[in-house]
This record gives C-alpha cells, sequence and structure tokens, in this order.
C-alpha cells in the first residue's frame, strides 16, 4: 500500500517542471500535487516501510537510516525553493510527513488554505540565513575577564597572601568563580552578537545550541540563530556578518552564516493534525 510523502508546500508554478532528485525512498519520482494557487511538492512511499511506527523505532535503533533520510528530505527541500537563479518562498515539512491517501491531502490544504496563504505572503521576498558563533579560545575569554573584573583581583591577591594549604581550597573556590564569570561573558557576547545581526533582518530567532557530536567541530557552538531578511539587504546581512567576524576573532570566537535556507523558523504551519 503507498502514500505520500510530502517535502513542502509552495505557490503553483505554471509551467510545472520536472525535479531531478529522487523520493525519500530513492526510487519514486517527485512531483507536485496542486490545490488552487498552491502546490504539494510528495513523492510515493510505501507505508509498511514509512509509517510512523516504523520511523520511530529507526529513530531509536538506526540513526545513519535517519540521516540519510533527512539529507534526502532536505534536498528536495531545496530544489523545490530554486527555479533558474530566483529563490522561491515555501513553508518546509517536518521530517516524516505522509498521508496515507491524496484525497486526505488535499483535504488538509484546502482547509489550511487561507493559512498556508497567509505564511507565503509573510515570508515572500525574504530568506532565512543561519548564524553559528563557535569560542575558539576560552583562555584569551579568561584573560579578559580577569582583568576587568576587580572582584577576581583581589580574591587572587587574597589567595597570593595565603599559607599553601589554605590557599588550595580558596584556588579551587576562584577557578569555579572565574569559570561562572567566564561563562556570563560569553552569554553576554552571544547576545551582542545576535542582536547585531538582529538589526537587518526582520525577524529572528535564537536556537538551541548543538553539541559538538552534531556540529562535527572541536570548538563549542555559544550562538545558534536564524534571521529571515529581505532580499535586498541580503549582501548587507552577509557584509555585516564578515565584520563582526573579523571582531569576535580577537575576542576568542568565530562565526560562520549560510543561506538561503528553507524558512523553517520562520513559517510555522504544520500538516501532522490532518495526517490520515
Amino acid at each position: 500500500m503507498e502514500g505520500l510523502y510530502l517535502y513542502c508546500i509552495r505557490e503553483r508554478l505554471e509551467p510545472p517542471f520536472p525535479f531531478s532528485a529522487k523520493g525519500i525512498d530513492e526510487r519514486q519520482e517527485v512531483f507536485t500535487i496542486a490545490c488552487h494557487e498552491l502546490e504539494a511538492v510528495v513523492s510515493k512511499v510505501s507505508l509498511k516501510e514509512f509509517d510512523s511506527e516504523t520511523i520511530q523505532i529507526k529513530a531509536r535503533e538506526d540513526l545513519n537510516w535517519i540521516k540519510e533520510k533527512v539529507v534526502i528530505h532536505e534536498k528536495v527541500i531545496e530544489e523545490a525553493m530554486r527555479r533558474d537563479d530566483n529563490i522561491l518562498s515555501l513553508i518546509p515539512m517536518r521530517f516524516g510527513t505522509i498521508f496515507k491517501e491524496k484525497a486526505r491531502l488535499e483535504e488538509s490544504l484546502n482547509k489550511d488554505y487561507s493559512k498556508i496563504k497567509e505564511v507565503l505572503d509573510r515570508i515572500r521576498g525574504k530568506q532565512e540565513w543561519g548564524v553559528k558563533v563557535y569560542l575558539a579560545d576560552r583562555e584569551r575569554v579568561e584573560r579578559v575577564v580577569k582583568e576587568k573584573n576587580e572582584a577576581i583581583k583581589g580574591k587572587e591577591r587574597e589567595v597570593a597572601s595565603l599559607p599553601e594549604g589554605m590557599a588550595y581550597f580558596m584556588e579551587e573556590e576562584l577557578r569555579e568563580v572565574i569559570s561562572r564569570e567566564v561563562d556570563n561573558e560569553l552569554n553576554n557576547m552571544a547576545e551582542a552578537f545576535f542582536k547585531g545581526l538582529k538589526k537587518k533582518a526582520v525577524a529572528s530567532v535564537k536556537n538551541k545550541i548543538l553539541g559538538k557530536e552534531l556540529t562535527g567541530k572541536r570548538e563549542p557552538m555559544i550562538l545558534n540563530a536564524a534571521y529571515l531578511i529581505s532580499e535586498e539587504k541580503i549582501e548587507g546581512f552577509k557584509k555585516k556578518a564578515s565584520d563582526l567576524n573579523q571582531r569576535m576573532q580577537d575576542q576568542g570566537c568565530y562565526l560562520e552564516f549560510s543561506g538561503p535556507w528553507p524558512a523553517y523558523n520562520f513559517s510555522h504551519y504544520s500538516a501532522t493534525k490532518a495526517q490520515k
């Protein structure tokens, strides 16, 4: 038995054009289903292979399978958002959105038609860009904190004046204070970086900090943000990000920005409730 895997919803294109990417099962073609001025980008899937229970089991027991499928999911959406040199506005669906019947999908599109149009109107002419900031040199940040924090300076003088045995316990306490102050300083720096780019965006959001196992980097992440930017301000945003990166390298951090991405953070719509 076959169902439909839904990748994204966008405004209807005329004439339609074929997709080069294969579907989530790496066999079926990707195609569109029209609904008035909208179209859903889908491919057929085996409901036995892709039912929700199977996906949940795979998520627990076969992370490589999940990673491969997420890459395909993203690849289809990125192809759907590009036509020639233009970036199209679309609503990306979360991984694993499946309808058992075409009629159920059409019912969902008709039911939420006004809501979907509203989201597409809101993000039209704008692009999502991601910004990630990493801590490259914690010792440099620690030196800065020590230089400007009078309480730490006083504590260091106090430790230096104590006998060796008593100084040991005070040093432990001092290290905890310094570590806490460095963390506060990093939070302040991340907030300053976030606000520095926020001025260039229509909307912005801070996302969950990712661990090293997900970023693949040795340096810890201190900011994971997304920005929705008007197309005419993209170059200004990129220049601002590059300038910030130069400045933050002097502070022991560095910044990476990337885009355009499907507007995952700014097109909140879920067809999940309509799944049948």
